[in-house]
């Protein structure tokens, strides 16, 4: 019997960094009803609550390092817990640049790394401020940094290493990653893990939804965004 259905955000319920479409808006309306719901996403929980319309959910942000609870009384998002972490600038730099060279991504625009204040880390391969059609046309079915995903594990193993985008790796500090995430906010509210659905589209070597798709949860695939009411019908959930 499921009790909470998580989610993931862009690709999942909508395109990358777009509002919710009105479909899917109704669909998380109608699964509310049933279900206690929730979002687990990789950036910072206002940016999703915004990007949902202001949709009353609580929200796991950056891999688990902040977490927002709905208010129904003023109708926004409580930051409950926001962890920051210290990031070693320096070791990251220079193992950055050390891929770089290894690779041949040595010809980029704009900084060498992101850093976001949580303490998470986005290499971003042809740089910060390269444009965006370049980024689309850099590696478009990710085949070019599955390559090398296992040695870039390697090099930063204090990190959870997901190849994000369309032309980056991201990097959460360990322990945090969705599965971390997920399975400390059904301990801490009294769910079992067998009582929740996970409902994502990144699950693929280096996806972000991976740790949780490699676990027991049980796991709903969307590939395209414009089907999720389709497919949580086909689930049985809707």
């Amino acid at each position: 019997m499921i009790k909470l259905i998580a989610f993931d955000l862009d690709g999942t319920l909508t395109q990358h960094k777009t509002p919710l479409e009105p479909a899917n808006y109704e669909a998380l309306l109608a699964l509310s009803k049933k279900y206690k719901l929730l979002m687990a996403g990789a950036g910072a929980c206002m940016r999703i609550f915004n990007q949902l319309g202001g949709f009353p959910i609580d929200i796991i942000g950056n891999y688990g390092l902040q977490f927002g609870q709905y208010n129904p009384d003023t109708k926004t998002l409580d930051i409950v817990e926001n962890n920051i972490l210290p990031c070693d600038r320096e070791s990251v730099e220079s193992r950055v640049t050390m891929c770089r060279e290894k690779y041949g991504f040595t010809e980029y625009a704009g900084d060498n790394v992101q850093y976001h204040e949580s303490g998470c880390v986005t290499f971003p391969i042809i740089g910060t401020e390269a444009k965006i059609e370049d980024k689309l046309a850099f590696d478009p079915d990710r085949s070019k940094r599955r390559a090398i995903y296992g040695e870039i594990c390697e090099i930063f193993s204090d990190y959870n290493v997901f190849v994000g985008g369309s032309s980056s790796f991201d990097m959460a500090p360990r322990p945090f990653n969705k599965y971390y995430a997920l399975k400390k906010y059904c301990e801490n509210n009294g769910i079992a893990l067998d009582e929740v659905a996970f409902v994502g589209d990144d699950y693929g070597p280096g996806g972000n939804d991976e740790s949780v798709y490699l676990s027991e949860i049980r796991f709903v695939k969307v590939d395209d965004y414009r089907t999720f009411p389709e497919v949580m019908k086909a689930e049985g959930l809707l």
